[in-house]
């Protein structure tokens, strides 16, 4: 069996450089976004994905990768956003926010350790176009989350969703080679 806890950091660790770097180019101007917001870049990147999935001719020169990699970083923003609020003036700094990603992703990396154990690693036998749906899936059960302004019945939360498509867009880059 192939070792997922390295693979999946070694694709974590690509998402963080480029986030770090973001943050020495931009601050931390990503703490205005509300939560729909940060919800609607995802889908976006996810749409795009499934575009490129679809579609055989690219008029942006951008593959798949690139935006995997968004919707990872956008869903530890998104949970960063969660946890300490939406604010009117970016408010931390690249140490701060560094801890932040890293504190995320290592309960999501838990979950994914957890869920792996349970399900025996199913992933590896699905395709990378499965997990752009199971994504999309989980960005539709968002917004209607938001709508229902974060109340839910039965349902897991936003949160378990966000970390559902971090741990979905990291197999699918596993997948992909990265």
């Amino acid at each position: 069996m192939p070792d997922t806890s390295k693979q999946y950091d070694a694709v974590i660790e690509m998402c963080r450089e480029l986030f770090i770097n973001k943050m020495k180019d931009y601050g931390s101007a990503w703490r205005i976004l509300r939560l729909p917001s940060l919800t609607d870049q995802i889908f976006i990147k996810a749409q795009r994905i499934r575009s490129l999935q679809q579609n055989a001719v690219r008029k942006v020169d951008e593959g798949e990768v690139s935006e995997f990699i968004g919707i990872i970083n956008y869903s530890i923003m998104a949970l960063i956003q969660l946890e300490r609020g939406v604010v009117e003036q970016p408010d931390l700094t690249l140490a701060e926010a560094t801890d932040l990603y890293d504190e995320k992703i290592t309960l999501t990396k838990q979950l994914m350790m957890d869920k792996n154990h349970d399900y025996g690693e199913a992933w590896r036998d699905m395709r990378v176009s499965s997990l752009t749906d199971l994504i999309l899936q989980k960005l539709l059960r968002v917004k209607q989350i938001e709508d229902n302004q974060g109340k839910t019945l039965v349902s897991e939360g936003i949160d378990a969703n966000y970390q559902d498509m971090i741990n979905y867009s990291v197999f699918a880059l596993i997948h992909l080679g990265i």
